[in-house]
């Protein structure tokens, strides 16, 4: 009976502990969902102002998020992201799909090829993809957190500094608002993404965080339309509506209520293309001569809503709360952007964010002690997530290399490049295409409800990749995707852009 007592003890202590999270973008919000069930009083501090009334358009119209730099960016949820929500917050999908956002099933990613033989799999309603304009995302999730009995935002509390505890190992006890106002708390979390300067203030006052950090080598521009009334959107044809021509990759999003964005990403070595990219009529233009995206931007079909946003200063980025299992700081934890950064390409960084938050309130009910606490949320986020980043930052790599090669006059790639590159698009990019077992299981790794090199690794599935290869692309023709677009001489020279040919003056005026 003493131990039982001593355990509610414990629970209520947890309970009455006050949380304060510093931002309210996605990580902040997920946080504060993943610890309302903990009983914890949770405030949100946002710099921004809240929301305009109204519906998703009033959002994406008028919200000013100046600590958001990627809002009206394209956005999906990936399938971890998509069951998270399903199964801890049905009601919240319910408001989702209420506002307008989409799934994208499983089936409608399906080939010709794999529908000769496709057979339903109660696993592929998992692979679904959630999408819809980032503020209306962030809107409805907002609103149902506000909804929460034990959270709190407070809109326009821009936070100065820390309040840190000097020590061997510093201990945060607070924060201090841009007014002068200072606030206690037992736990303060940064999830103020990319800009925050909470570590870099952490580290001036002593503490120990390692970090790796290096350049995604690619910029992006996004531009927002709404189909025209009467009008659907274009049927998924042969001609691919995403793809990487190398000198650029493209995509198109689905959103909600009618709109759809495209997205445009280029090396930043290409300083012709990335130059013009932001002329609406240079971005129109690009997507015309792209045979999956022309469709779409045909002025039949929709109108353009927006203009061409564009991002950069891309890094991938990972930091150790931890190093060597030693908490560096207690009483903090980063969350989201804040901790790990990925290239936005891959359509992590919610994932992230949300897979962060719900690792950390495990790690804070697991324990009580502080110092517990931190090593146990660095040793599960390296368990997690550090192999997605490890593929994401190596792919990174890799398309930095192949973009300086373009601009390389004479560059002819290794023996080892071309039988990479051969085993890649002639092995398992047809098998995936025309094996369904083999999309479900790379869509998986994808997806980040397995390692994302897992599937590659079974011998059977390895075996079917190199039967594929072995029957040679004449057996396998119809499996290959038709040609995204215009190689890059065309594609510039369309546009009216004289093609570069001087790497080393490239190379230097990028950098």
């Amino acid at each position: 009976m003493l131990r039982s007592s001593l355990h509610r003890l414990e629970a209520l202590k947890r309970m009455s502990e006050k949380v304060l999270v510093i931002g309210a973008g996605m990580a902040g919000l997920w946080t504060a969902l993943a610890l309302a069930p903990t009983g914890r009083r949770v405030t949100i501090l946002e710099r921004d102002p809240p929301p305009p009334d109204g519906g998703p358009d009033a959002a994406f119209d008028d919200w000013a998020r100046r600590g958001v730099g990627h809002l009206r960016h394209s956005h999906a949820f990936l399938a971890r992201l998509r069951l998270i929500i399903r199964d801890q917050h049905p009601k919240l999908l319910e408001e989702l799909m209420a506002a307008g956002c989409r799934d994208l099933p499983f089936e409608g990613g399906l080939t010709d090829q794999h529908k000769r033989n496709y057979k339903p799999s109660p696993q592929d309603k998992d692979l679904a993809v959630l999408t819809s304009r980032r503020t209306t995302l962030e809107l409805v999730i907002r609103r149902y957190v506000q909804a929460q009995a034990n959270i709190e935002i407070r809109s326009g509390a821009f936070v100065r500094e820390l309040r840190v505890q000097p020590g061997p190992v510093p201990v945060v006890i607070g924060v201090v608002l841009e007014n002068g106002e200072e606030l206690a708390a037992d736990i303060v979390i940064d999830a103020a993404g990319r800009t925050s300067q909470a570590i870099e203030q952490l580290i001036a006052a002593g503490a120990t965080i390692p970090e790796e950090s290096e350049d995604c080598g690619i910029l992006y521009f996004t531009r927002h339309y709404r189909l025209n009334p009467g009008v659907e959107e274009p049927p998924r044809g042969e001609a691919p509506v995403t793809g990487d021509l190398e000198y650029l990759k493209f995509g198109v999003f689905p959103g909600d209520n009618g709109c759809f964005s495209i997205t445009l990403c280029v090396p930043e070595i290409e300083l012709e293309l990335r130059k013009k990219i932001v002329d609406p009529k240079v971005f129109d233009g690009i997507c015309e001569r792209l045979p999956g995206l022309a469709p779409w931007v045909d002025a039949r079909t929709a109108t353009p809503i927006s203009k061409v946003f564009g991002m950069g200063d891309l890094h991938s980025r990972w930091r150790d709360v931890a190093p060597g299992g030693h908490p560096a700081v207690l009483g903090f934890f980063p969350v989201g952007d804040s901790l790990v950064r990925s290239n936005p390409l891959y359509g992590r960084g919610c994932s992230f964010a949300a897979v962060s938050a719900h690792l950390l309130r495990d790690a804070i009910q697991s324990f009580a002690d502080p110092a517990a606490r931190v090593g146990a949320y660095q040793r599960r986020i390296a368990a997690e997530l550090r192999p997605y980043y490890d593929a994401m930052r190596d792919q990174d790599r890799s398309a930095v290399r192949r973009a300086r090669q373009a601009l390389t006059p004479g560059y002819r790639p290794s023996l080892k490049s071309r039988l990479t590159r051969r085993f890649l698009e002639d092995g398992v990019a047809v098998a995936i295409r025309s094996d369904v077992e083999l999309f479900r299981a790379a869509l998986r790794g994808f997806h980040m409800l397995e390692d994302p090199q897992a599937w590659l690794k079974r011998p059977a599935n390895l075996a079917k990749i190199m039967g594929y290869l072995a029957r040679g692309r004449k057996a396998n023709a119809a499996a290959y995707r038709l040609p995204g677009g215009p190689d890059r001489e065309a594609m510039l020279r369309g546009l009216g852009l004289e093609p570069q040919t001087d790497i080393d003056r490239v190379v230097a005026e990028a950098t």
